[in-house]
């Protein structure tokens, strides 16, 4: 895809996208630091549906140790690898009260440190809270990059560091956001609704279900 269609899109969504936020539910930066974790391998909603309950008890560092690993695999059991995300919690935790003073770090090296957190994570969490100019590349962003050749790449670092590249400083920020929902509502792994894409005409996927849907 040249330059020209990628910036069309990317004014197409920031005119149609116009409040590109995280599924996610969460107060503060622990909180958002704790449901990106719990998020692995399971969808927002569910994690949204246990952090609404854990996060009256346990939503900064010192309370999540307090409450202890036992009572925290009991709370996100619902979700899946329990066990290491229970442990991820607790050790991340007293990082934070040991290393920071209770506080998360805005720098990659350090969020990268703590358990369970990659690349991935530090990106949403950098681009979230303090506002860089980071691009997180998923599943869906990977997807739906491939899929309409916004960028190719074979996986998702090669993706990252393309977008990086042709995406305008301006729409950095919000980029991540913008892409995951386009992929959730519109352009689906099954069952793309290509029929509705409001990018339909300057997408490059090749297997366009247009009048199939």
């Amino acid at each position: 895809m040249n330059q020209k269609k990628r910036l069309k899109i990317l004014i197409i969504f920031n005119e149609y996208y116009t409040q590109p936020i995280s599924e996610l539910i969460f107060n503060n930066p622990f909180e958002l630091l704790v449901s990106l974790i719990l998020s692995s391998k399971t969808n927002d909603k569910r994690v949204n549906l246990v952090t609404k309950k854990l996060f009256i008890i346990a939503n900064n560092p010192y309370k999540m140790v307090k409450l202890g690993i036992l009572k925290i695999k009991e709370h996100i059991f619902p979700l899946g690898l329990y066990n290491n995300k229970s442990k991820y919690l607790i050790q991340l935790s007293n990082i934070l009260i040991n290393l920071h003073n209770g506080i998360i770090p805005n720098n990659r090296k350090d969020l990268e440190s703590l358990p369970g957190v990659g690349r991935k994570i530090s990106n949403i969490f950098l681009n979230t809270i303090f506002k860089k100019l980071e691009i997180a590349v998923d599943s869906h962003i990977y997807k739906f990059c491939n899929r309409s050749k916004f960028v190719i790449g074979k996986n998702t670092n090669e993706i990252e560091k393309k977008l990086l590249q042709v995406v305008p400083k301006k729409y950095k920020l919000n980029c991540h956001n913008w892409f995951i929902l386009h992929s959730k509502t519109i352009c689906k792994t099954k069952k793309p609704l290509c029929n509705i894409c409001i990018i339909s005409y300057l997408c490059e996927f090749s297997s366009k279900n247009i009048n199939k849907n």
